[in-house]
């Protein structure tokens, strides 16, 4: 059986750069409480996740964190959390219980556990949900001060193995009550639960257009490039990309002029569009570059196999039947 390693303090200290480097570049609107659909905001989700998937995934999780703390903390919390981020503080947002094992917060008090918890072992801080007595509650937890235990035996899967999506476990570990952000059930507050998926879908766009630029060099650099078949496959491959990223930017514009229930069924419909395009796209990179883009050491491999896991967001089904709710209900229609 394969042996799981935690990653090295290089490669620790390697992710973390990245993260400060993108932060710099796009704050402060990483901070800003209206900020889900911000253009400039998904662009550069965009730019890092046509790039690198799983550092785009923990770059997602890091202004979600930001976006939450700035949208609900107190005002001393929300000081403290992004002089924090000014000094390199790495934040992430784990909220999927562990089945028999639901996180719960009591006497300040954390015990239990988290799976999906991406950038374990990597993060600083962790925004995590607890059930209390008074209902479901964020706590912000200093991952150096109550370090959970991590289990990566878990996360083998085909894709995304960067993102450090971990098991995670407290065992009635302290937290102070100034820990507490905002009220009970403001995690799921909407418009900004539902609509914050247009930051991941803006990742995943990205990452379509990473599948149509390694397809596209491979060719070149293989003198492959004026096949005409393979013409007509770059072709497609480019009106995927383009496509995926139009519907990112129709949602982002729905999201600043747009009523509530008209803004999350266009970010529903931004979904399912690039859902599909993607896989659209890679069926169409299998065909243009063959066996060779399934050998580990090339660079389309990874970009398929990191695509299609994080394609796997939960609740696929629950945004198409909103999308089509509200089509049915004549909120969105087509239009040019």
């Amino acid at each position: 059986m394969r042996t799981v390693s935690a990653p090295t303090g290089d490669e620790i200290g390697a992710i973390r750069a990245a993260i400060a480097a993108l932060r710099l570049e796009i704050e402060p609107p990483v901070v800003a409480p209206d900020g889900n659909a911000d253009l400039s905001l998904l662009r550069s989700l965009y730019c890092v996740g046509r790039v690198d998937l799983p550092l785009g995934r923990l770059f997602e999780g890091h202004i979600d964190a930001q976006q939450i703390i700035g949208r609900h903390a107190s005002p001393t919390l929300r000081c403290e959390a992004a002089a924090l981020a000014r000094r390199g503080a790495m934040f992430g947002v784990w909220n999927a219980d562990l089945a028999g094992e639901p996180l719960r917060l009591e006497n300040d008090r954390l015990t239990g556990g988290k799976v999906f918890a991406s950038g374990a072992g990597v993060l600083s801080h962790a925004l995590v949900t607890a059930d209390a007595r008074d209902g479901r509650r964020l706590v912000l937890v200093d991952l150096a001060a109550t370090p959970p235990d991590i289990d990566r035996s878990w996360w083998r899967v085909v894709g995304m193995q960067r993102s450090e999506s971990h098991l995670v476990r407290w065992a009635d570990a302290a937290v102070g009550a100034s820990a507490l952000v905002g009220a009970p059930g403001d995690y799921v507050r909407e418009p900004w639960f539902s609509g914050g998926a247009l930051r991941f879908v803006a990742v995943q766009a990205g990452g379509v257009a990473g599948i149509f630029d390694r397809v596209r060099d491979h060719l070149v650099a293989a003198g492959r490039a004026d096949d005409p078949h393979q013409l007509g496959r770059l072709a497609d491959l480019f009106g995927c990309a383009d496509l995926a990223a139009a519907a990112v930017r129709s949602a982002a514009a729905t999201w600043r002029v747009g009523a509530d229930p008209v803004r999350l069924a266009q970010v529903a419909v931004a979904r399912l569009q690039v859902a599909g395009l993607a896989d659209t796209a890679m069926a169409i990179a299998r065909q243009a570059v063959g066996l060779q883009g399934l050998f580990h050491v090339h660079p389309l491999s990874a970009a398929l196999s990191d695509l299609t896991v994080y394609l796997c967001q939960p609740g696929p089904d629950a945004s198409r039947m909103s999308a089509g709710r509200a089509a049915a209900e004549g909120r969105i229609e087509p239009s040019l």
